[in-house]
């Protein structure tokens, strides 16, 4: 029985890797690992093919393929979103179809380049949940940096107050701090509905997001057991403690961030833990060379003396 995602997500759901051999072909061994691998790290939900997953490199029935090797592997234990955006209703109809179907938990839906009005905007949800029906739940994905499409606060309480199937805001805009205080105030002030806020951007701003409102977050970082304990902590009260744990990875945190080669830095630690054969992105995609692999030498090295000044180790898939 599929897991369906609601207004109660939270935790951390962590954005999946998309696997692929040394010569670009999916690998579905390394991703059963990996599956493996995010479980054991006590995530709360798997997140695939979004713009860490690689999915615009994939062919529609890679995607399909993909999405089922996952969903079986998972055997419904947490929820799995979909990442369908796509440039036409009649491609992302077809791929949500299929993946819900296969017992997917629900889509992940940004708005396309080239809206340029909150009108439009509204007008490609409505349409699209027209296309898909009401049945299908839905994260609403605001990443401007990536969509080049804004959505004010006003259209995104819009949005989520006139189409129930959005249970999910996935709050990626940067800097979003205080649109994220909006939102919660605004749904304190009964202006619409209560829905789970998760945030992205690596986690880079997660200490702050969490202390605005957000329930947990739907990134991606190379060690997703931080993620994990840290939202642990904060929802354990213990604000202090998530805050240390945070601040002892943040320097992890933000050579990741680097724009256009963070993913080359997962796969590597992917790969170094035994999860991935490869860290092979597709191309044009980044890698690492030699020298970016003995900055992560030191980096982790760092990271490692820090956690055990605090009384903790590096977990053992990041060594």
């Amino acid at each position: 029985m599929a897991a369906l995602i609601d207004a109660s997500a939270r935790g951390v759901w962590i954005i999946s890797a998309t696997p692929f051999a040394d010569n670009g072909d999916l690998d579905l061994e390394s991703t059963d690992r990996m599956v493996d691998y995010y479980l054991g790290c006590g995530v709360d939900g798997l997140t695939i093919l979004g713009i860490m997953g690689e999915a615009n490199k994939l062919s529609q029935e890679e995607s399909i393929r993909f999405t089922d090797r996952v969903v079986r592997r998972v055997g419904g234990r947490v929820p799995v979103v979909v990442g369908a955006s796509q440039p036409g209703h009649r491609l992302a109809g077809d791929l949500t179809r299929a993946v819900m179907d296969l017992g997917a938990g629900g889509i992940m839906l940004s708005p396309p380049q080239g809206l340029r009005t909150e009108d439009q905007v509204y007008g490609y949800y409505e349409s699209f949940i027209g296309e898909i029906g009401t049945a299908v739940p839905i994260v609403l994905q605001d990443y401007p940096p990536a969509s080049q499409v804004y959505m004010s606060v006003a259209t995104i309480n819009r949005l989520i107050a006139d189409f129930p199937s959005i249970a999910v805001f996935k709050h990626e805009d940067c800097p979003g701090l205080r649109k994220l205080s909006r939102l919660r105030a605004d749904e304190a002030a009964g202006v619409r509905r209560r829905t789970s806020i998760l945030t992205a951007n690596g986690g880079l701003y997660l200490m702050q997001e969490m202390r605005r409102g957000a329930d947990g977050c739907m990134t991606g970082f190379g060690v997703p057991e931080m993620l994990v304990e840290v939202c642990r902590l904060v929802f354990a009260g213990d604000l202090e403690g998530a805050e240390d744990l945070f601040d002892a990875y943040l320097p992890l945190v933000r050579h990741e961030q680097q724009p256009g080669f963070g993913l080359a830095v997962r796969k590597e630690l992917l790969r170094r833990g035994g999860v991935i054969a490869t860290a092979r992105t597709r191309a044009p995609g980044p890698a690492l060379d030699a020298t970016d692999r003995a900055e992560l030498d030191t980096l982790l090295a760092r990271l490692e003396r820090r956690l055990a000044q605090m009384g903790r180790s590096l977990p053992a898939a990041a060594q």
